[in-house]
């Protein structure tokens, strides 16, 4: 009855639309090799490589905005070469933060399942050494990080936010460490831990009755949104200023737009699960989430590099500053009007607002676009997930009620509308193509999602979990298109609204109560560097409209305070 009432037997209804089309199971689009590439991690982004122009620009942003300031991979690392922290001084005092093992835990500690402390002083201290030597790895070497708890990692458990252990069996190299976590290790970043999530990230505000709800930085009566909810609390609260998620059915991109950060989703398969397996193999990818645009290409740029296995090309060397399309095509934002139009008022009025700037002031175009059977594709999404999920799970005694529910949809789903799910997908990808021949290097944008946030609606629902289809839905609006179609996307900050009275926060509002919305551009398969460069634009043209929250940890001015009372 469930299963009927929320339409996933409707796409029956389209079936002579799409019968005649073959199914396509897996969407990943492998790019020609026909660009130079390198294996070698070079240090791009360093600022040495930016125009003086740019990098100046940038500065003058920070100065004149400093309520949207974080610290960034780049700034870590100039405190650290100059030598007026080292990266045991972060360490140490970030692990009294998250914590929960200690005698009164911090509610940062709400974001993280588990830090071992042992390892992480140990690659704390080496990474130390390794700046005193003159001998650093590179723009990642000491930066603090986290992972999400999807990943494995060697030293610790993986339970996928619930009660249970799946922690991987398979080793490559004596290690069961997922490829681009051991990228991270390489590059010297330091791991501080596992991060919360949605059990099985199923959902997506970030509930977690099972190992407790980080609340919204901005704002504690919201969620953060999920599922990759640890990673976008500790990231827009300040704790880190990159860490990794994974991303379904948009668990980078909602709680990154939720916490007013930055989160891109690769193209599908792009990022490797080896040695372990991808959970949701249709439609799910790794990614990182980041406070910044830059900090935001640089992990990017480490945890790329191809697995052994994998058909993907290397990543050639980013580049912020570069014209887009490398100047190949004109800077166009595909807006499907009707699409956009299921927004809320305010939210639509926000996004607006953002893309008139980047048209007057940024030199793109904007051109209408349609992309048939959005509602019909939403359903053929939730239903390839939630089949998914339902084989990995078939025992659901030791779930949470609301996960229950959504695999019980799964088990119940026929192969015939499974079918009919893998038909559509065909239809969206090879129209999506033809819009990509008729503007080359367009963009699609729209908010990331449709409603103002995910409010914590009681305190019950802390305790034994919340299922919501209308609010999940409206969640993930735009979002599933990219994962369903395995295409690259990006959230990135566009401002707040007040979810009570519908009003935007325009540039001289410093209202309270209110969320962060976000702005989300998808591009064609292997699109991430120009995704990148939109990101900057944004980055600058939205500086006015960004601020932290509240409980922003000033992290490095914590550092050198108890250095100091060390001696």
């Amino acid at each position: 009855m469930i299963w009927r009432n929320a339409g996933f037997g409707d796409l029956r209804k389209i079936r002579p639309y799409i019968e005649d089309y073959e199914p396509w199971f897996e969407p990943q689009i492998v790019p020609y090799p026909d660009f130079e590439t390198t294996d070698e991690v070079k240090d791009d982004l360093e600022d040495d490589e930016i125009p003086e122009t740019e990098a100046a620009k940038r500065d003058d942003l920070r100065h004149r905005y400093p309520q949207a300031n974080y610290y960034s991979v780049e700034d870590y690392r100039k405190l650290y070469l100059s030598g007026a922290l080292t990266p045991l001084d972060v360490t140490q005092a970030l692990l009294p933060l998250i914590r929960r093992d200690v005698e009164n835990p911090t509610e940062y500690s709400s974001a993280w399942f588990d830090s071992k402390v042992d390892k992480v002083l140990a690659a704390a201290t080496a990474s130390t050494q390794r700046y005193k030597e003159g001998r650093s790895l590179g723009p990642l070497d000491g930066v603090p990080t986290g992972v999400k708890d999807e990943y494995d990692i060697d030293g610790y458990e993986t339970n996928l936010g619930s009660k249970n252990i799946y922690t991987g069996t398979i080793h490559e190299e004596d290690s069961i460490t997922t490829w681009c976590v051991r990228k991270l290790q390489e590059s010297g970043a330091i791991i501080l831990g596992k991060l919360s999530m949605h059990e099985f990230g199923l959902d997506t505000t970030g509930n977690n009755p099972v190992h407790g709800t980080p609340r919204n930085p901005h704002n504690p009566n919201y969620y953060t949104g999920g599922s990759s909810s640890g990673t976008g609390y500790a990231v827009s609260a300040g704790l880190i200023p990159i860490g990794l998620g994974s991303d379904g059915g948009g668990s980078i991109r909602i709680p990154s737009s939720l916490c007013g950060v930055f989160g891109i989703k690769p193209t599908h398969g792009r990022l490797s699960f080896k040695p372990g397996q991808n959970h949701c193999l249709t439609c799910a990818c790794l990614g990182p989430i980041a406070a910044d645009i830059k900090s935001l290409a640089t992990v990017f740029q480490v945890i790329c590099k191809p697995h052994p296995s994998s058909p993907f090309p290397p990543l050639k060397r980013l580049s912020l500053t570069g014209p887009p399309n490398g100047g190949s095509h004109p800077k166009v934002l595909g807006i499907p009007s009707a699409w956009f139009a299921r927004a809320t008022p305010a939210i639509q009025t926000l996004c607006n607002t953002m893309i008139r700037r980047l048209c007057s002031d940024h030199g793109y175009t904007a051109v209408e676009i349609d992309i048939p059977f959005l509602p019909e594709g939403q359903i053929a999404h939730a239903i390839t997930v939630l089949t998914d999920a339902a084989t990995l799970l078939p025992e659901t005694s030791n779930l949470t009620y609301g996960n229950r529910i959504l695999i019980a949809l799964g088990t119940v789903t026929p192969a015939s509308d499974y079918m009919l799910a893998m038909k559509l997908r065909r239809v969206l990808m090879q129209h999506l193509s033809w819009l990509w021949q008729q503007y080359p290097g367009m963009l699609i944008v729209t908010p990331t999602t449709s409603c103002e946030g995910l409010p914590i609606k009681s305190k019950s629902e802390l305790k034994w979990g919340v299922n919501d289809g209308d609010r999940t839905l409206q969640s993930m609006e735009y979002v599933w298109l990219a994962n369903f179609c395995g295409l690259p996307s990006i959230s990135v900050p566009a401002g707040f609204v007040s979810p009570e009275s519908g009003l935007v926060n325009d540039m001289d509002v410093q209202g309270r109560g209110e969320v962060p919305v976000g702005l989300m551009a998808m591009g064609e398969w292997c699109a991430e560097e120009q995704l990148l460069q939109f990101g900057a634009v944004c980055e600058e043209a939205g500086a006015d409209r960004r601020r932290r929250p509240p409980i922003w940890v000033d992290v490095v001015k914590k550092a050198k305070e108890e250095v100091a009372q060390r001696g």
